[in-house]
């Protein structure tokens, strides 16, 4: 089947997709030009970013699959993600995943909590998560009674919006690196003034022409495609089926119900974990976690 018109080519997509971004921030020095960009400070990172780095307790604990996971030279820790979906449970999601980020900087049984590294976890949004039209949003524990009074427990969490109005409160390089993210083509990185930002662009172009990149996308986009069409036009059938005897409506989502709990069991024996599985099918991970455990469930009745 040719299916290319649907999928949209590695040379058109921006670096809010998160696999362009992933492989683009797979180059330590574009990482450490981001990073610098975010932070306004120079950053010399340990080793390269770590892309899809997973975190998890057990198979069917709330996991953690950090988009780009990196460490500087002073130790500190550092998950920056893609993030184009407005999920109402982001900020709450964004504290849970920083927790998981500490669970993995202590061998187990080390109760020298002072070991632990200072961390930041940056969310890169294309939308305004707060609604106050800021470009970044930086929080980090503060005593209400008395406003100066931080608490020093090195977690810090910066939210970015590409589409931020306070120009005057921000780096221009901020600025410019947001807007090339949302239109990530020549035109904008040749406007900006920013040898970084000129860097960055540069990367871009090598992954977009590598042709061994190219095909890990195409056989990315394959696996998602199939995914959804295998899951889609086999519930549907099952639930017409069922929906001679029981309703169209009601056969049709259980049809796709009994689908889904398939497909879930086909990537659980691959070795595939919740996240990965979620992503996948286009799933939340709660749907699929509750879904595992109903599998678990099932084959311990029988």
């Amino acid at each position: 089947m040719n299916y290319e018109h649907l999928m949209t080519p590695l040379k058109d997509l921006n670096l809010t997709n998160r696999f362009l971004f992933d492989q683009v921030m797979k180059d330590t020095g574009t990482l450490e030009d981001v990073l610098s960009i975010i932070l306004e400070k120079d950053i010399h990172l340990l080793f390269p970013g770590q892309t899809e780095k997973e975190q998890r307790i057990s198979p069917l604990a709330k996991s953690v699959r950090m988009d780009v996971f990196s460490m500087d030279e002073e130790q500190t820790v550092y998950n920056t993600e893609m993030q184009t979906k407005k999920l109402p449970d982001l900020a709450k999601r964004s504290r849970y995943y920083q927790s998981l980020m500490d669970t993995s900087l202590l061998e187990p049984g080390n109760l020298d909590y002072n070991q632990l590294n200072n961390s930041y976890l940056i969310m890169i949004m294309t939308f305004d998560l707060f609604g106050a039209g800021k470009y970044r949003y930086t929080f980090r524990s503060r005593c209400e009674e008395a406003p100066d009074c931080l608490l020093k427990d090195g977690a810090t969490r910066i939210f970015l919006n590409t589409k931020g109005q306070n120009d005057g409160e921000v780096s221009e390089e901020l600025v410019e690196f947001l807007k090339y993210a949302e239109n990530t083509t020549a035109l904008t990185a040749k406007a900006a003034k920013s040898p970084r930002l000129s860097r960055i662009h540069q990367r871009v172009c090598t992954v977009r022409a590598s042709e061994e990149i190219g095909v890990k996308y195409m056989q990315a986009w394959e696996e998602k495609y199939y995914d959804k069409k295998e899951a889609r036009e086999e519930g549907l059938a099952e639930g017409l089926a069922e929906g001679r005897s029981e309703g169209l409506a009601i056969g049709r989502a259980e049809g796709e119900q009994n689908k889904l709990r398939q497909q879930i069991e086909k990537k659980l024996a691959r070795g595939k974990s919740v996240s990965e599985i979620a992503e996948a099918l286009e799933e939340e991970e709660d749907t699929v976690r509750k879904m595992i455990q109903e599998i678990q469930n099932g084959r311990e009745v029988k």
